[in-house]
């Protein structure tokens, strides 16, 4: 089940774009989802805040109080990780866009067939970003975790510790180096080794301040003085790379 977020203080721009969701959603067999609209930042973000966030959100930039741009900053901010598209009349915040990792930035008036192209990419980069998951040994048996949920991982003492949006995972005690253990998240472009026992997830990188990266969830990592500039410049790259924004 997908959920989408339309987040739009004109309620006719509201049902426009909620109409056009329902419609390709009903063009795609395959998807089920849920559609729901806001009429402003502050009200998503309570829902989001007391119910949990969305697969996907639709938002307006230029709208009163909180624009679209802090409200996906306040989103980011709250750990979530949905996609977000930008609908704007105007090309002065595309920069902004980059801050909170918008998926797509599209300019109004929109065409029907052009969302719906944006939404077939926002809705396979969702499905790989579910599907990718690592089997951690832990002391209470097996236990699955989706690489999207791991902000960072580090070695304390014999154990490979998992820092999660969800919560901890500490593993059983590892016989083989931590690069090793650590081999399946190297793989992926979301994850970058900071040192000899500690890899961060870009995800969750909201900012990188000489040597301190800082978290979506407001925790800050201090970056080894060896790794930081290459840590900050593979940051920027992962998002500007077509693949991953």
């Amino acid at each position: 089940m997908l959920r989408f977020a339309v987040c739009d203080d004109e309620e006719d721009q509201c049902r426009q774009i909620a109409a056009l969701l329902k419609n390709y959603l009903d063009s795609h067999s395959d998807l089920q989802g849920q559609v729901m609209t806001f009429c402003s930042g502050d009200a998503l973000l309570a829902q989001a805040e007391e119910q949990g966030g969305f697969d996907l959100y639709i938002l307006d930039i230029l709208m009163p109080e909180l624009n679209g741009i802090d409200t996906g900053r306040q989103l980011r901010a709250l750990g979530d990780g949905g996609e977000i598209v930008y609908l704007t009349s105007s090309n002065d915040f595309a920069a902004d866009s980059y801050d909170v990792r918008a998926f797509f930035y599209l300019l109004k008036p929109m065409e029907e067939a052009k969302l719906f192209q944006i939404l077939d990419g926002a809705v396979e980069k969702l499905n790989r970003r579910r599907n990718s998951a690592i089997v951690v040994s832990t002391a209470d048996g097996s236990r699955r975790i989706l690489l999207e949920q791991i902000r960072y991982v580090e070695r304390v003492g014999r154990c490979m510790h998992y820092s999660c949006t969800d919560g901890t995972v500490d593993s059983q005690s590892i016989r083989v180096p931590f690069r090793e253990m650590a081999a399946p998240l190297l793989a992926d472009p979301r994850f970058y080794l900071c040192g000899a026992s500690f890899v961060l997830n870009f995800q969750h990188v909201i900012g990188v301040n000489g040597r301190t990266a800082l978290l979506d969830n407001g925790q800050t990592i201090a970056l080894p003085r060896t790794v930081a500039t290459d840590f900050k410049k593979a940051w920027g790259n992962y998002w500007l790379k077509d693949e991953n924004v």
